[in-house]
């Protein structure tokens, strides 16, 4: 059984306000922490509504849901984020409440098969989505060495990044990378230990996982739909009044959630229900130190 533990809880209740009928839309449902807490505050005449790219996951966050008391309708959806705004729209959904966790469930990253960890040694796939597909080791066997060294530099913020895709190119032409434990030896071979302590490794596989799962694409596509939509054009999906949060966890999700969110309030808008980011307290992060990096940003929007 997985312990999954959903990132500031008691902050994201507080600043989304559920309220009793109200709709609930998850986006990155996971295993339904976040939503099972919400759900309770909807009542019987609440809906909530949850996505994710997971199936496996989807389900167990339905379940969840629908063991506590209320709400009267539980809608999954399963799918990219990217598209939720169109799915809800055709389905005549208007969200009082928009949630996306854009962290992935323990359920994910403790499970070798799924590729995601360098410290469990498994096939190198990374989706999120089984049915996705390109995987991980896809993209190292076949991207151009100044391709993956931008893939890596950009979406992994990594200043190694060329002599990292130098060591992959030559590596893979002698032995195909197919698990991480090889893929991080290799990382680890052509980048200096980090006097902080943090694997070299670490920043590869997050710029890998990025792009197989499209991460920041979809993450733009959402906001681009969120902005529409308080400009009264685009997929009608949200409510008058609907509170959007979310949840980043580096400096590539959070940038575009601060500028959107700072242009709807600046033009207007939206308004600002966190005016800095909320971080975990010391307790949280002893207690679930991959709580560590993440920020939640919650605004309202006016009309």
């Amino acid at each position: 059984m997985f312990r999954h533990v959903p990132v500031l809880l008691a902050e994201t209740l507080e600043h989304l306000a559920p309220r009793e009928g109200e709709t609930f839309v998850d986006c990155t449902a996971g295993l339904g922490g976040h939503a099972a807490a919400v759900a309770a505050r909807l009542g019987t005449a609440g809906r909530a509504v949850l996505s994710d790219a997971d199936g496996g996951n989807l389900a167990a966050a339905v379940a969840r849901v629908r063991e506590v008391s209320g709400p009267a309708e539980v809608v999954p959806i399963h799918g990219n984020f990217a598209d939720l705004p169109r799915a809800l729209a055709e389905r005549g959904v208007r969200a009082d409440m928009v949630l996306a966790d854009l962290g992935f469930a323990s359920s994910q990253m403790d499970d070798a098969a799924r590729g995601l960890s360098f410290q469990r040694d498994g096939p190198l796939d990374m989706r999120f989505d089984p049915t996705s597909p390109v995987t991980a080791e896809e993209l190292v066997a076949t991207l151009p060495e100044a391709e993956l060294a931008r893939l890596i530099g950009e979406f992994g913020e990594e200043r190694h990044a060329a002599r990292i895709a130098r060591k992959l190119v030559a590596a893979r032409g002698a032995e195909p990378i197919s698990t991480t434990a090889r893929l991080a030896h290799l990382v680890r071979q052509a980048v200096p230990a980090s006097p902080v302590g943090i694997d070299p490794s670490t920043r590869t596989f997050q710029a890998l996982r990025i792009a197989v799962n499209d991460e920041l694409g979809s993450l733009h596509s959402l906001l681009a739909s969120i902005t529409r939509a308080a400009a009264g054009s685009g997929a009608p999906f949200l409510a008058a009044g609907a509170r959007v949060a979310m949840i980043s966890f580096h400096s590539l999700e959070d940038r575009p959630i601060k500028h959107t969110f700072a242009g709807l309030v600046h033009e207007g808008r939206a308004e600002h229900l966190t005016r800095r980011p909320v971080t975990p307290g010391h307790a949280e992060v002893a207690a679930n130190p991959r709580s560590r990096s993440a920020k939640l940003r919650v605004i309202r929007l006016l009309f």
